[in-house]
């Protein structure tokens, strides 16, 4: 059966959120993703239920939140490595 749209879209041709643009490597940063309240409390309510996402709640996140998936993904990326820095400071 053929995917509903979100579910296999493709992040567009970034890096790291970085767009290469001429041959001198020079990087062309896409700004970085500001949250809206709303957006975080629900990321860090569903990041205290369950630290990883599969990919279903992550594309019915995103939808809800009118987030992409790829903001959702890293969003939890970065949420996981700062709660294992917290966790080994003590």
């Amino acid at each position: 059966a053929p995917l509903p749209p979100q579910e296999h879209e493709k992040p567009p041709a970034v890096a790291n959120g970085e767009l290469r643009i001429n041959g001198k490597g020079k990087k062309l940063r896409k700004p970085r993703t500001i949250y809206s309240s709303l957006q975080l409390q629900a990321l860090n309510q569903r990041f205290q239920q369950t630290q990883y996402l599969a990919l279903p709640e992550r594309a019915e996140l995103a939808a809800q939140l009118g987030l992409t998936q790829t903001q959702v993904k890293i969003w939890f990326q970065n949420k996981r490595s700062k709660y294992k820095k917290i966790m080994k400071q003590g």
